[in-house]
């Protein structure tokens, strides 16, 4: 096992910790931990809410999610001789749940959990169709996730990290706090909001303490979104194996990253969409001098896919286009599109028995695969979703007997304001 540069005690919260990480973005939050190239070494992360969700029979926790907490990040970690304009090459060696530790009260522990989030509290992309907040938990065995809430489904792990990234630069964060305002701007009050601006509430920010604390807590960028220096771009291919290429902004490149999961389906359509957890990720780095202008990646992360996805070769695939539930056309709406494909999908697995709920919750959790299929042939642009069929316990195909028959069991636990 490579050395542990950021360890965790999983019988303390995030803040308690020897080494303290973030859930802020901002040049000035101290590096705790310092790396060289040609490293190889073990980060230990927490799961993004830090154990504010439980296993158990219950939404209200998701109702009542912490949002201004989260992602709870491991890092910053400093690589010795980064510099802006080099590109960080990032190697993921190994990343999995919690080690040794088959149960406990933490995700990561044995199990993980998928949550739609309420519109009032985040909302998820197809949050008109689905308002209320909902919670399914998975159990982990032998790679192999199941769900109490979800029967006749299982499926093997893609086990990823959602967020990795480096520090922004003064400038670049800057720019992302002027432009997400202007967008706000456009609709203040909108449910859920267009954008979240600094928020001081509850955040971390390494050891930094006094009038440093206050000045960056207000002005460091929320870890929600994806942006020019990586962050929290949900890719379920970003597995084992995978090599990563970060633009470099600030001395030390400052790098991040937390929100594991056990599996996520393509565009963790729920918001709280993949199955969350804690646990480890194994990296080794290296750099690329001057490399950001070499290769033009002056924004945005490039990166080698790892090979170890599940082996699916059988998938049943649904089709929309852009246009709304109401017959109003869009011009090539792409996000339209997979909202459309999703819900088609969604209509056919209520076929079989589930809830429409219960089906939201297959296409955020399961290995499903989401593709631009047409974005030239006006107006309508064509997204397509891809679900394994050997996830189902029962043949999932259209036959002429008709669609086999699920027990729902207790479905999944809801929560409303």
């Amino acid at each position: 096992m490579p050395e542990v540069v950021f360890p965790l005690d999983n019988t303390k919260k995030f803040t308690e910790q020897q080494i303290v990480g973030h859930n802020r973005w901002h040049p000035d939050v101290p590096a705790q931990v310092q790396v060289k190239p040609g490293d190889a070494f073990r980060v230990e992360c927490r799961e993004w809410f830090d154990g504010a969700i439980h296993n158990d029979d219950s939404a209200e926790d998701v109702l009542n999610a912490p949002l201004p907490s989260v992602h709870v990040l491991s890092g910053p970690l400093e690589v010795q001789g980064a510099q802006p304009g080099d590109l960080l090459m990032v190697d993921i060696l190994d990343v999995g749940p919690v080690p040794q530790e088959d149960s406990g009260p933490l995700a990561g522990q044995g199990w993980g959990y998928t949550g739609i989030f309420a519109k009032q509290n985040g909302g998820g992309f197809l949050t008109d169709q689905f308002p209320d907040a909902y919670k399914v938990i998975w159990d982990f065995r032998g790679g192999v996730a199941t769900s109490r809430h979800i029967p006749g489904v299982s499926f093997t792990g893609i086990v990823h990290p959602g967020l990795m990234g480096t520090a922004p630069s003064a400038e670049l964060l800057a720019k992302w706090n002027a432009r997400e305002q202007e967008l706000i701007d456009t609709d203040p009050e909108r449910v859920p909001p267009l954008a979240l601006p600094p928020l001081p509430d509850s955040a971390v920010l390494g050891n930094l303490s006094g009038d440093e604390f206050d000045r960056v807590a207000r002005e460091a960028a929320r870890t929600a979104p994806p942006r020019e220096n990586g962050g929290n771009q949900d890719i379920k291919n970003f597995t084992k194996g995978t090599r990563v290429f970060y633009p470099v902004f600030v001395d030390g490149a400052k790098l991040s990253m937390g929100d594991l999961h056990f599996s996520q389906g393509d565009g963790e359509i729920t918001f709280c969409g993949a199955i969350e957890m804690g646990g480890f990720i194994d990296l080794g780095v290296d750099l690329i001098k001057g490399g950001m202008e070499t290769y033009g990646v002056s924004e945005n992360a490039i990166f080698m896919p790892g090979n170890t996805p599940p082996q699916y070769s059988e998938w049943l695939a649904f089709s929309g286009t852009s246009v709304t539930l109401e017959g109003k056309q869009h011009y090539l709406d792409a996000q339209l599109s997979y909202q459309r494909a999703c819900l088609h999908a969604i209509d056919y697995l209520t076929k079989f028995g589930y809830s429409p709920e219960q089906a939201y919750m297959i296409l955020g959790a399961a290995p499903i695969e989401g593709r631009l299929s047409g974005v030239v042939d006006i107006p309508n642009s064509c997204s397509t979703v891809y679900i394994p069929t050997a996830i189902f316990d029962f043949d999932v195909r259209p036959g002429k007997t008709g669609p086999h028959q699920i027990e729902p069991g207790q479905g999944v636990p809801k929560a409303s304001f």
